[in-house]
């Protein structure tokens, strides 16, 4: 059976569509069958997988894009369109992002209450990114759907984290990052709580309910610099550093562990993924992972070396994954 894993914090700025990107690149290759949804208005994740022109084909009325795939919900004018996501690369597939997509928020919002008490059209608007996932599972026989989302605590976030049965938090080494996984934490309690209402008030009417509790799988280190000749943080980068092993167990674990939304085991640290400063750039505009990257993108001498060897980075991370799965 599928699994569904998002990708989520609410604070920006920490990499997590580009981590996202890369572990998807790398379980394709292991065999994996996955798809990637950008569900982030900024479409960074759709901006580095697929060219301008695609992108542009994407957003077209008869597109494949998130917002055009729910725009008959949102229009109220019927169900999701049923168009498949786009394959990029052997075993991986892409359903692209839409700057439109955050129209959709206001619409979310709005039904919240009205779903809890059991309204069926509101609750298929709540549900209509969960319905065609399933879809997609399959119509495709994916093994994965991994979830790019935006850095909010937002209507969207609420409705596409219920559907996910896994979750994963790219965290910097920075006191807003810190301080933002509180906040997280007690949206998640308050969300997990209010989707078993609507699954109560709307059980038998035929629709496709998410579960509502996505279960934290941990959280990545990402953006630090590292020590040369060395393994691990640069010092200045350790102040925070050190902090987050605590504070994810204290905001994150301890409150989730109560309604089992939380996979045991000792260390929630799932890798770290350093800074890896000018190879991104490199990176994007080849539409390729950093660890593909070569001469021909125009890297040279120790460049070439860091590039191939940045997917060990990954390779933690990736098992973990595949475990899961």
């Amino acid at each position: 059976m599928a699994k569904t894993l998002s990708i989520f914090n609410n604070k920006g700025g920490v990499g997590k569509t580009t981590y996202m990107y890369h572990i998807a690149h790398l379980l394709a290759r292991r065999g994996r069958k996955v798809l990637m949804v950008d569900c982030d208005s900024q479409c960074n994740l759709t901006s580095y997988s697929i060219s301008i022109e695609d992108i542009e084909t994407a957003w077209q009325p008869d597109g494949n894009s998130i917002f055009r795939i729910i725009e008959p919900v949102y229009e109220g004018i019927g169900d999701f369109n049923q168009h498949l996501p786009i394959e990029i690369e052997n075993n991986l597939f892409l359903t692209p992002g839409d700057l439109n997509l955050s129209l959709f928020e206001d619409r979310l919002g709005d039904t919240w209450n009205s779903a809890k008490g059991g309204s069926r059209p509101d609750l298929r608007i709540q549900t209509v990114i969960h319905r065609y996932i399933n879809w997609c599972i399959n119509n495709l026989d994916l093994d994965l759907v991994l979830i790019d989302l935006g850095p909010n605590l937002g209507a969207l976030n609420r409705a596409v984290l219920g559907g996910s049965d896994f979750f994963i938090i790219p965290i910097a080494a920075d006191l807003f990052s810190l301080r933002g996984t509180d906040n997280l934490g007690n949206k998640l309690v308050i969300w997990a709580d209010e989707w078993q209402q609507i699954r109560e008030s709307n059980e038998g009417n035929g629709v496709l309910i998410p579960n509502g509790t996505p279960v934290f799988l941990g959280y990545v280190v990402q953006q630090h610099n590292v020590r040369n000749n060395a393994e691990g943080m640069t010092r200045g980068w350790q102040i925070f550093g050190n902090q987050i092993s605590n504070i994810v167990n204290q905001n994150i674990v301890n409150r989730l562990q109560p309604i089992n939304q939380v996979i045991e085991r000792d260390d929630y640290n799932l890798g770290q993924i350093p800074n890896f400063h000018s190879l991104i750039p490199y990176s994007l505009n080849a539409l390729k992972p950093v660890f593909d990257c070569t001469h021909r993108e125009g890297l040279n001498g120790a460049h070439i070396t860091t590039a191939r060897e940045s997917v060990n980075h990954f390779t933690e991370i990736v098992d973990t994954i595949d475990d899961v799965i």
